[in-house]
């Protein structure tokens, strides 16, 4: 059994290396989980690698929210203080403290 290490934690807000918009993750893959159709869907030149950590955000942009799905090599921590604005983000986290959103519910 391969184990990995995820980089970034529950809470934390990243941003996106190439493109424009952060995140608060509220879930994360230790490898590639999503379907076959969505990995193909990305341009072959940009395709992550499968076998690393895939995060679930709770993304912004200046146009709109989403629910993202990112690898970790595209992923940057945030350091900015700005808290994001998703409006689910009360759903799962607590308020926004020190940087990052404590989680609002307990793990199994």
């Amino acid at each position: 059994m391969i184990r990995t290490r995820a980089k970034y934690h529950l809470g934390q807000i990243v941003r996106h290396k190439k493109h424009p918009f952060r995140g608060v993750i509220f879930d994360v893959d230790p490898e590639f989980a999503n379907t076959e159709e969505w990995y193909e869907a990305i341009p072959e030149e940009n395709r992550p690698v499968k076998d690393q950590p895939f995060y679930h955000l709770l993304a912004e942009n200046d146009q709109s929210y989403y629910v993202a799905y990112v690898s970790e090599q595209n992923l940057v921590a945030d350091y900015s203080g700005e808290p994001v604005d998703h409006p689910d983000i009360p759903d799962l986290f607590g308020p926004f403290t020190d940087g990052a959103y404590p989680l609002h519910f307990q793990l199994n």
